[in-house]
Formats: structure tokens, sequence, C-alpha cells
């Protein structure tokens, strides 16, 4: 514990010290040589490749992301499970153009907001509710026509492994005005790098891109089935992690939920 924490400690180190330079360097860029953009994302890959080297590294984290091949050729939105930043990290190499959906708030931060709105974030103000998404989708649908990939996390925020769904109204308001295809995205980052957690567990996180939703459902039915594709099989995926051994200690309700699985999986056989 006390060695892993060290580890921890040395990453969020490295993280927020290279995060902090990046975002003067690409938020100066974003004000003062804007048609530079090609550069600036150059940058922001690097940043993103970087990270992944330091949690494989540093923390003992590796990352694994299948199914690509289910993401189509074209415009799409790509509604993914959130359970920590190591999310982002792993979608990034394999969406094209990404255009992420983010809170207000972190696009009002000096520098940092210069570089995400150059990067085509989209921005949310949660302050505002359900009336906020509106200028949401009409941001989304200009970063379509830019020939971006919408990422957005339909819970609105990173929850624990196994928690209980929370999906929001904005994928479903998105989905049923976008007229293109929502890839869900089920992962297992959480078992490794919880929420608000200041030590991070070696492991192997892992993404899974799966079969997209087409257009065409009502919006009942579309979350219907982008909730049952999303939670069937993060739960599959968690519960195959914890069967292969967590470095991390398991926490009770965590272990009642693992339990409550194991029950399913063996009745369903």
């Amino acid at each position: 514990m006390i060695v892993q924490a060290i580890r921890s400690a040395v990453f969020y180190l490295f993280f927020f010290v290279h995060t902090f330079i990046l975002a003067i360097i690409i938020g100066l860029m974003a004000r003062l040589t804007p048609n530079l953009k090609s550069t600036g994302w150059s940058l922001a890959q690097y940043w993103n490749g970087a990270n992944l080297f330091f949690l494989r590294w540093l923390v003992g984290i590796r990352t694994e992301v299948t199914g690509m091949d289910n993401i189509p050729e074209g415009g799409s939105i790509i509604g993914a499970k959130h359970q920590s930043d190591w999310d982002i990290f792993a979608m990034l190499p394999h969406v094209g153009r990404p255009a992420f959906i983010a809170k207000r708030e972190l696009l009002d931060i000096p520098l940092f907001g210069w570089a995400a709105r150059w990067m085509d974030t989209i921005s949310v103000d949660r302050k505002r509710g359900k009336d906020a998404l509106p200028a949401m989708t009409q941001e989304a649908r200009e970063a379509l026509d830019k020939g971006c990939r919408v990422i957005i996390f339909p819970e609105g925020t990173r929850r624990a492994p196994l928690d209980t769904p929370a999906y929001r109204s904005g994928i479903v308001r998105m989905y049923l005005a976008m007229d293109v295809p929502v890839v869900p995205v089920a992962l297992t980052s959480g078992l490794y790098w919880g929420r608000n957690s200041l030590v991070l567990w070696p492991g192997t996180a892992r993404a899974k891109f799966l079969e997209p939703i087409m257009p065409g459902l009502s919006g009942e039915q579309f979350l219907k089935t982008l909730i049952a594709r999303i939670e069937t099989e993060t739960n599959a995926m968690v519960l195959e992690d914890a069967r292969k051994g967590l470095a991390r200690p398991i926490s009770p309700r965590l272990r009642a939920r693992i339990n409550e699985l194991e029950a399913q999986s063996g009745t369903a056989s």
C-alpha cells in the first residue's frame, strides 16, 4: 500500500506538471497562432500518449482497447461509461477527430479553456439543467459538420465500478436531433484509477467499443438499448477482471455487487 501510494504520488506530480505546461503552450497557440491547429493537435496527442506511458510505467496500469471496428465511417456519437480520466486517454487515439463534451466551468479556465475550445470541445452549462441542451446540441451538430466524432459521457460524471447507473437525457436529445449512429463504450478503468482516489492500482484497464445503435429508434427505445449494452458489457468485464484478481482493496459495497453478479452468472448458466 505504501509503495503504491508513493508511485501514485509520483504519477500525479508528472501528470499535473506535464498538463500545466502543455495547457500553457496550446492555450497560447490557440490565441496567438490559431492557424497552427494541426500542431496543436500533435501536442495534444503527445500529451495523451505520455499520460498512458506514465500510467504504465509509474503505477502499473496497462491499457487495452478493443472493438474499434464497431466505429462507423463518417459522423457518429461515442457514448461511453465514465469511471476515471483514463477513459479519455484510452479513447482518444481511436476516434479520429474528437469533440469531447465538457462542463462549462472547465472551459472558463484561462489557457486550459482556450486550448480545449481550440480542440473542438463542446461546452455544457450544467447550472442551466435541461435549458442547456439546445446550445449543446447545436455545438455538437457543428462539430459533426466539421468531421468530428462527438464524445459524451451519458452519466455526466465519473461513477464507481458497478454503481447504480444514472444516465441523463442529453445523449437522447443528441441522438434524436443528429440522425447519426451512437457507439456505446464499456470499460473497467475505475477498478484501477478510482474516482477521487489518491492511490492508483496496477492492472489492465480495458475499454470496448460496442455495436453501434443506428438512428430511427424512439428516445425511450434508444436509452433502454444504450443502457443495456453499456451496463451489461461493463458488468461482464468488471466481473472478469475481479475473477482474475485485483491488486486494490475491495470495499464491502463493491464486494457485494461482485457477489451479486457471480450469483446472476451462476443462475444464467
